[in-house]
């Protein structure tokens, strides 16, 4: 219902500003917009370039909201703000006189348009493009000053046939350690064929047969197909990289369970990049606990890889403290490592302690049966603190490389593959899960770091000197050292005697990068008869999706982690088989039927806003440069401003910032980062409301009596959270559009709290915007007449201080975001305004000017009836006369013991003894004609006066 509905049609002036007047008005304005480019930003170059656009030779500025994913469900009020903050902020700065790029594509690919297709048989790619429609829709209502010509969507094949291009640039280069970055693969091989670079096993490359060049190359490729432990969820029929499984080993997509397999997968070698993803972020505008994220989830730890050589081959670990090296009593290999079959006999060790083998008769029976029951654990149930410590003796024994002593190797689930070496030194003195393993394992435990005298503990992972650590006759003595010393000293011996050397390693992993759905980009690889893969030329890009007839994955139990993976791509055989000739000849080649997942067209689609309709590069260089190039040395350019939400601070900039690292190695972008400066937006919550079950009820039919809540009859319990379709509390931006305009909306939006802070949704407290509006339509508009209220005649003194004031306070606002506190002084302004017979023209229009960028199609209706043409869009924002924020005069709070008895108002310029005088004067009566002893003059703020 709208708000006027209330009123009775009488009591309603006809030229009042309603909900209805609004609509029109915004409607109108909207076509305009549309019709003339308002918001269309020029390039320097190509098929976007406008040498006549009064913005083409200004200052750039590319402000970059983080993309949807269109839902069917549209948006709700709380997806909109931070699109309208990036709105209020991009139309402020177009009014300094900027050439401010802002657009809005979609994030399309997803499992939810697909989970949909699986349920309806309907094609992800209708149900995604009527979604996208909707989402514009909305977003246009919103008054969004987008560039309309810049919008993508990741679905489209003009979109994806560059994130292919851009995935064969990646598998076409490798990681160069010496420069630092990445190059042509091309460049190793000749480096390789002229014998500059050695080859492993340091044959020349001429002797070596094809497979063997082959195999060398894709060992060093950035795009690389691995066997390797990955997070298999049947539930989703796909695996999940790491950053997409909950800190309870579920998907964070639909919650189903995820477990270990070995799969044939393709990977992104992120790990090359990790030093400069760490280091790099001390050149980013990035609020620091994003920044804290992406180094806690990048983990750089410096260390050794030490080898304990074994009867089969060298088992190699990594530690941070290989200082502790002689307190290693035995090694732990993840269940999945590789050496445990090998290391895995027919027959128990001589003195083989029955609890070490797990009640079976053989080394191979006891790790076969651990390893089954370990593969039905997540890794977060695997590393529990508190988890009873299992495992099992592989029957082998390894040589710790210090001290010679022969150690049990023992199988773990505590111990990961996907983490360091798959393999661990154990050190029960330093480490409490060693200690507590070798307590159940009657293990022994050898301190190599002296406890301080106090410690009553039990394993000791800090600072002191090194105990039982010397070797003599092994050249290596750690006896009194402290920490780093000890770890030096100790890496100096592993490298002079070949058992290891210093190390940096990370907790990130290689980036997964296949998934085994259908609605994602077709990877542009085909492999030959032997299976080794083959990039497509870029001339038959893009390669397309097929249509199928059944987008479901293969019939799986989710539960069941032994189900194999068929994707629905490589059911249509016909697509999946072709014959194609790659240079040497026509032959017979099969594609590939993974997917991309949906984090690759997010990674790049900035760049591709800057030049979306360029048909022969992914963006041209002078556009890229122009936008996104390094304003000066050291910066490391990227979008001027990103805003999005804290969810985003490790998945999508992670994967992102990699990419962009590599466009940049290979020479295809002149910025460093992808986004120069980030600003996370806080979330819109909202009340929900429980029935006695547990069960959500619809938030809107809940009424309120006597401090209770009632859905119908029934007493419901009120919860506070986020908003969602779930918890049934949506509201939406159509609906506050239709009950008070969308003005109104953007306005309370802005107006209900710092853009950077979470805040409640109350639609009853719209109202407080939509009446501010009308004010503003009052200061203008006579209600009754629709004649204009202006007059040319100057402003009092008062009223153009408060002007300027309010000019250089909302300047100042808008350029740090403070949204609230720029409409808390449009507020201030317009009320002063009201109590005027008529207002000046001299303040009429530079409050529109400053009201524009919060409540624009209000601002330019009345822009035009003040005798304006044309949109205010590209009029300069107000600037604030420095003279008249001088204060004429100050008021002054006076204190008398600590409470404040009167104020008193004096010159701007007053001496401090006529402060002192009025002062003593103002509060007079109460001191009672006795005479203080103390006055105290606060220049500019206060009086205290002690009796």
């Amino acid at each position: 219902m709208t708000t006027e509905a209330a009123e009775s049609a009488a009591d309603i002036p006809p030229f009042r500003y309603t909900a209805g007047l609004a609509g029109e008005i915004e409607a109108r304005w909207q076509d305009r917009w549309a019709e003339r480019g308002t918001f269309r930003a020029p390039n320097p170059v190509g098929p976007l370039a406008d040498p006549g656009h009064p913005r083409a030779d200004a200052e750039k500025l590319f402000v970059l909201d983080m993309f949807p994913y269109p839902s069917g469900a549209g948006l709700h009020v709380g997806h909109p703000l931070g699109y309208i903050g990036t709105d209020c902020y991009a139309r402020y700065q177009r009014m300094l006189g900027r050439n401010v790029l802002h657009t809005m594509g979609f994030d399309a690919f997803g499992l939810p348009a697909e989970q949909y297709a699986v349920q309806t048989g309907t094609h992800p790619r209708a149900t995604t493009e009527a979604n996208i429609g909707y989402f514009r829709a909305q977003l246009r209502r919103l008054g969004m000053g987008h560039d309309d010509r810049r919008s993508v969507a990741t679905i489209d094949t003009d979109y994806y046939r560059w994130t292919q291009w851009i995935f064969l640039r990646i598998y076409n280069s490798w990681y160069d350690t010496a420069a630092g970055r990445a190059r042509p693969i091309a460049e190793l091989v000749a480096e390789f064929t002229a014998g500059t670079r050695a080859t492993p096993d340091g044959r020349g490359w001429a002797e070596l047969s094809g497979t063997e060049r082959r195999r060398i190359v894709d060992d060093h490729r950035l795009a690389y197909v691995s066997a390797a432990p990955v997070n298999w969820c049947p539930g989703l029929g796909t695996v999940l990289a790491n950053e997409e499984v909950t800190a309870d080993g579920r998907s964070e997509r639909g919650n189903f369970p995820v477990f270990k397999r070995n799969l044939k997968q393709w990977m992104m070698r992120i790990t090359a990049y990790g030093d400069r993803l760490v280091e790099d972020l001390d050149t980013l505008d990035w609020p620091e606990p994003i920044k804290l994220n992406q180094r806690n989830w990048i983990g750089r730890s410096t260390g050794a890889h030490i080898d304990f050589p074994t009867a089969a081959a060298p088992v190699r670990v990594f530690t941070t403290r290989p200082d502790t090296v002689f307190g290693a009593t035995y090694l732990v290999l993840a269940p999945e490592h590789p050496l445990v079959g090998t290391l895995a006999g027919d027959t128990w060790p001589e003195g083989t302690r029955p609890a070490w083998t797990g009640g079976q008769p053989t080394p191979r029976a006891a790790v076969d049966a651990y390893r089954k029951a370990a593969g039905a654990s997540t890794d977060i149930e695997r590393q529990a603190e508190n988890r009873e410590k299992t495992g099992v003796f592989v029957g082998a024994y390894a040589s710790n490389p210090v001290s010679g002593a022969q150690i049990p190797i023992f199988v773990a689930d505590y111990v990961l593959a996907g983490y360091g070496t798959g393999a661990i030194m154990a050190v029960p003195g330093q480490d409490e899960r060693d200690w507590e393993f070798a307590e159940v394992f009657e293990l022994p435990i050898v301190r190599t770091v002296q406890p301080p005298e106090n410690f009553d503990g039990r394993a000791y992972p800090g600072e002191g000197p090194a105990v039982n650590s010397a070797a003599p006759d092994r050249g290596l003595d750690l006896n009194g050292l402290f920490v780093a010393d000890a770890k030096a000293r100790t890496i100096e011996w592993l490298e002079a005697n070949g058992y290891g050397s210093g190390a940096v390693t990370y907790r990130l992993r290689d980036w997964l990068f296949s998934r085994q759905r259908y609605w994602g980009e077709p990877f542009p690889i085909v492999y030959d008869e032997q299976g080794d893969p083959h990039p497509l030329p870029e001339s038959v890009l893009p390669v397309e999706l097929p249509e199928v007839d059944d987008f479901a994955p293969r019939t799986f139990d989710p539960d069941d982690a032994d189900t194999d993976p068929e994707t629905p791509l490589s059911r249509r055989r016909d697509w999946v088989e072709v014959e194609l000739d790659l240079g040497d000849g026509p032959k017979r080649y099969t594609r590939e039927t993974n997917v991309m997942p949906q984090w690759a067209g997010s990674c790049w689609y900035e760049l591709r806003y800057l030049d979306p309709a360029n048909p022969d590069r992914l963006v041209d260089p002078a556009n890229e440069r122009y936008w996104m190039g390094p304003r000066s040395p050291g910066d490391p350019g990227g979008v001027d401003l990103y805003v999005g939400g804290q969810e985003h601070a490790v998945l999508h900039l992670l994967y992102a910032r990699f990419w962009h690292k590599v466009l940049y190695d290979l020479g295809h972008v002149s910025s460093a980062e992808p986004y120069r400066r980030l600003y996370n937006q806080g979330i819109i919550q909202a009340y929900a409301f429980q029935d006695d079950r547990g069960s959500y009820v619809e938030a809107s039919e809940v009424h309120e009596d006597d401090g209770r809540y009632y859905f119908g009859d029934q007493q419901v319990t009120r919860v506070y959270g986020k908003m969602g379709k779930s918890l049934r509390n949506v509201v939406t931006p159509d609906e506050m559009c239709e009950a008070y305009g969308a003005d109104t909306f953007r306005v309370y939006e802005m107006s209900t709290g710092p853009l950077d802070v979470s805040r409640p949704w109350e639609t009853r407290a719209v109202v407080g915007a939509y009446r501010f509006l009308q004010r503003v339509w009052r200061t203008v508009v006579d209600e009754r007449t629709g004649e204009l209220r202006v007059t040319d005649a100057p402003a009092d003194e008062q009223t153009r201080r408060l002007l300027h004031r309010i000019v250089d306070g909302v300047r100042g606002d808008l350029t740090d975001l403070r949204m609230n506190t720029a409409i808390a002084k449009l507020i201030e302004l317009t009320n002063a305004l009201t109590r005027l017979d008529a207002t000046p023209r001299e303040v009429a229009e530079p409050l529109l000017l400053m009201l524009s960028p919060f409540a624009p199609h209000l601002a330019e209706e009345l822009w035009e009836r003040l005798g304006h043409s044309g949109s205010l869009a590209y009029e300069a924002f107000p600037v604030a006369d420095p003279s008249l924020l001088v204060a004429e005069t100050v008021t002054y709070p006076v204190q008398v013991n600590g409470k404040v008895r009167g104020r008193v108002e004096v010159p701007a310029e007053a001496a401090e003894e006529a402060i002192r005088s009025a002062a003593l004067a103002a509060v007079a009566e109460h001191l009672a004609g006795r005479e203080p002893r103390k006055v105290i003059v606060v220049p500019g703020r206060m009086v205290s006066v002690v009796g």
